[in-house]
């Protein structure tokens, strides 16, 4: 199977750069299932039922999320009842929705799975001894096509949890950032990315207008970040390749608003 992730899309310029390219990505690389964090998507702060609507109509099959998946709490408790959103699996227990999904995709089961790291990030349980017990779990299930989402700040536990999973799921890919890194590669069959980096404004401050950042940084005095209404947008999107669980093969690719070409970079393979 041949799946797609995107993240993290930051308002309307992300949404509408997927609106306007997605599908024929989709169709020219032959992707079967595309999977998004969203938690930023409207506004920049959270996902609306109407935004979600868009993005999945746009050629996504389902969204993942992070610290900000409630700032539009009544749209997302409504939608994680739906079989098509998730949230971080170890916020604490009790809280509606569900950080992991079975789908199938060409005859096959992949699991999503998506968690949260702990620096600097609202309460969660221990993402890693979360993350061993559903994986666990699935492997006893015979379920062998596994993609992580992890939405975490410090690069350090993104490393932390690959080391941990690589051989045993296919994809651990990181979000939260907005600012994509350079070490695509596939090691023991486990493909891994830091960070994909957003889809949205590429010219400002992680897909926000940099005026209150400069403020905050200069001044220490903050305000409410706001998304460009106009922008030079990024759209990027991590493709693998997975047999019997093990990624083979993947690539990530980058669509400029202004550009006519894909840039595609190449996963190094250990």
């Amino acid at each position: 199977m041949r799946i797609a992730f995107i993240g993290d899309i930051v308002g309307r310029p992300g949404r509408k750069i997927i609106k306007e390219h997605l599908k024929k990505i989709n169709e020219e690389f032959k992707v079967d299932y595309v999977i998004a964090n969203a938690e930023n998507a409207s506004h920049g702060f959270g996902l609306t039922t109407k935004n979600c609507d868009e993005l999945l109509k746009s050629g996504i099959n389902i969204i993942t999320g992070g610290n900000h998946s409630f700032d539009k709490k009544k749209d997302m408790l409504a939608l994680l009842e739906t079989d098509f959103v998730l949230r971080p699996d170890n916020y604490p227990e009790g809280l509606v929705g569900t950080g992991v999904k079975v789908v199938e995709v060409n005859s096959e089961k992949l699991a999503i799975i998506n968690l949260m790291g702990q620096f600097a990030m609202p309460t969660v349980e221990n993402p890693f001894n979360w993350a061993k017990r559903v994986v666990t779990s699935l492997k006893n299930q015979n379920i062998k096509n596994i993609f992580v989402d992890f939405h975490a700040e410090a690069t350090s536990e993104k490393r932390v949890i690959f080391t941990m999973l690589k051989g045993q799921v296919s994809a651990v890919c990181g979000t939260h950032t907005h600012v994509s890194t350079d070490d695509l590669q596939i090691e023991e069959g486990t493909a891994y990315i830091t960070d994909i980096g957003l889809t949205g404004c590429r010219d400002n401050v992680i897909g926000m207008d940099s005026k209150v950042p400069i403020q905050k940084a200069t001044t220490g005095i903050g305000g409410h970040f706001q998304v460009p209404t106009s922008c030079k947008s990024i759209l990027q999107m991590l493709v693998i390749d997975i047999e019997e669980g093990k990624a083979i093969n993947a690539f990530k690719i980058k669509k400029f608003c202004n550009k006519k070409e894909l840039i595609i970079t190449d996963a190094i393979i250990e």
